[in-house]
């Protein structure tokens, strides 16, 4: 199953069953699960482990060195991709900054052509990245999180799980779970009522997710203001799950 233009590494680790394509390359410390297909023209390099089923288009790279400045040559860094995962055309992963560390994509994910993972980035499952988006170092993307195309985010910002980011959105700040997002300066519109619903969200986290969007943000209330009467408000799983990451330390604070 691997093509003979294909230069692979003896030491790498390719299950029986992978494809590797023309022209491909694949480094020494490299794992590849089983059924996982690099369709031609691949660069995976550095201490990389992609699982089974992953599915990689032609001229993608994963596990190259970071852009980082702060990255030492022959540090012992990692990129993981997870199971079921496509990565279209171009698309770049570059692994971690430091010792140790580690870029991370889940599982299920869908990256369109041209998408940039950099740097210890932490991408959960069921992610889609549409067209051009871009994560600068450190970003980490919740579960089934949408990033329209052509957005660019910023270091350090946190995407919240099932919510949407509009695109040729410019982040500089946390996107909070379930809200949709969009524009430059970024504004938050409302609810993902669409990926809600489709995720078969119940009707009572919908409502006290509504009522939450509009005490932080069509009221007087600073964020500090808002999360007082959030925290009293909140009886749900999701509504919980909202005031945590709010909560939670930040290098950006969320979307205002």
């Amino acid at each position: 199953m691997i093509h003979p233009t294909a230069i692979v590494h003896p030491d790498a680790e390719i299950a029986s069953d992978a494809e590797i394509g023309p022209f491909c390359l694949v480094g020494e410390h490299v794992r590849i699960g089983a059924r996982t297909r690099l369709l031609g023209h691949v660069v995976v390099n550095g201490r990389t482990t992609i699982a089974e089923d992953v599915t990689i288009h032609p001229f993608a790279t994963v596990g190259t060195p970071s852009q980082d400045r702060k990255a030492v040559p022959g540090e012992v860094c990692y990129t993981t991709v997870g199971a079921r995962t496509v990565l279209r055309e171009y698309v770049s992963v570059q692994r971690g900054t430091g010792k140790d560390a580690v870029t991370s994509i889940g599982t299920d994910c869908l990256l369109l052509a041209y998408v940039h993972i950099a740097h210890n980035c932490e991408v959960g499952n069921f992610v889609t990245m549409s067209n051009l988006a871009q994560l600068a170092g450190h970003v980490r993307v919740e579960d089934n999180a949408t990033i329209g195309g052509a957005t660019g985010v910023h270091q350090f910002v946190r995407i919240g799980r099932h919510s949407f980011v509009g695109g040729m959105s410019r982040l500089v700040r946390d996107v909070p779970p379930f809200f949709l997002v969009e524009g430059n300066p970024p504004k938050v519109f409302g609810l993902n009522s669409v990926g809600l619903r489709r995720a078969n969200f119940p009707a009572d986290e919908m409502a006290e997710l509504k009522a939450c969007f509009k005490i932080l943000y069509h009221s007087d209330r600073n964020v500090s203001q808002a999360l007082t009467v959030l925290r009293d408000l909140v009886k749900t799983v999701a509504g919980k799950e909202l005031v945590s990451f709010i909560e939670a330390s930040s290098e950006r604070g969320i979307v205002k």
